[in-house]
């Protein structure tokens, strides 16, 4: 690696004050940065440690929304009896993250500053109409994830909490052996009204909502209409783990299998 200034911040506003001062990166879990910057990928002049700031942390229900701190850990929303009971999808979709050491370190936060292509916390937040509550502002998921690694987050904002709506909901993924990341992934939401939202990960550049599987799953909520979507393979990723094709087969197939872990 290479020199850099090392600052932890003990408030919000110190945090901000630092990032604007020094156009340095905040480090949240440091699972995407630290390696970043091994690799010279990333080569800030400051980091700014979020980790000492008691505000970012927790989990609460609020009314028919659950609000997680953007400094939560993967393990801890796992194991949040508060997650478990409003929204059991979300704690499974944290047990299923990377390895141990990844979820003890991860954050939610840091997971969707990232935009990783294939992580699995925005396909959750696209697929819930989740709320993410900035230092400026709160963005809706539909405003937030612009491309592959791109948010709608400025050079020195910070995520400070998500809101889920509370709902009817499960995630099936795909996934890469070795780093646990979703070849494929899909989020399903049902909501009291019957709308349905589906969120892709994995498939292509960025997540991405589904809306064929969308209107598909609007009409008859079963396994077998989300099977029956033949989802274009335009636009998917193509590597050694799989083509386009592929990906798309896996899409639908995996909607049909979130569709039966919710049931009718």
């Amino acid at each position: 690696m290479y020199a850099f200034e090392y600052h932890q911040a003990a408030s919000l506003d110190e945090a901000s004050r630092l990032l604007a001062q020094t156009n340095g990166r905040p480090l949240a879990g440091g699972q995407s940065l630290v390696a970043a910057m091994k690799l010279r990928l990333a080569q800030p002049g400051t980091v700014v440690d979020l980790g000492a700031i008691p505000e970012l942390k927790g989990v609460r229900r609020d009314g028919e929304r659950l609000v997680i701190g953007a400094m939560s850990r993967h393990a801890e929303i796992a194991a949040s009896d508060v997650v478990r009971k409003a929204m059991p999808a979300l704690a499974a979709l944290a047990e299923g993250i990377g390895d141990r050491q990844v979820r003890n370190m991860g954050t939610i936060g840091g997971s969707l500053a990232n935009n990783d292509p294939a992580a699995d916390w925005p396909a959750a937040v696209l697929a819930l109409d989740a709320t993410i509550a900035t230092t400026r502002r709160t963005l809706a998921a539909d405003a937030f994830f612009k491309g592959m690694y791109e948010t709608a987050l400025g050079s020195d904002e910070i995520i400070t909490s998500i809101a889920f709506p509370i709902a009817r909901a499960a995630y099936a993924k795909f996934p890469n052996p070795a780093s646990r990341f979703a070849l494929v992934g899909v989020f399903v939401a049902r909501r009291a009204d019957g709308s349905v939202r589906v969120a892709v990960t994995g498939a292509k550049p960025s997540v991405f909502r589904a809306p064929e599987l969308e209107a598909a799953l609007a009409r008859t909520f079963t396994s077998d209409a989300a099977r029956a979507v033949r989802m274009s393979p335009t636009g998917m990723n193509a590597d050694l783990h799989g083509t386009p094709e592929y990906r798309a087969h896996l899409v639908a197939v995996l909607a049909g299998r979130a569709v039966a872990a919710i049931g009718t």
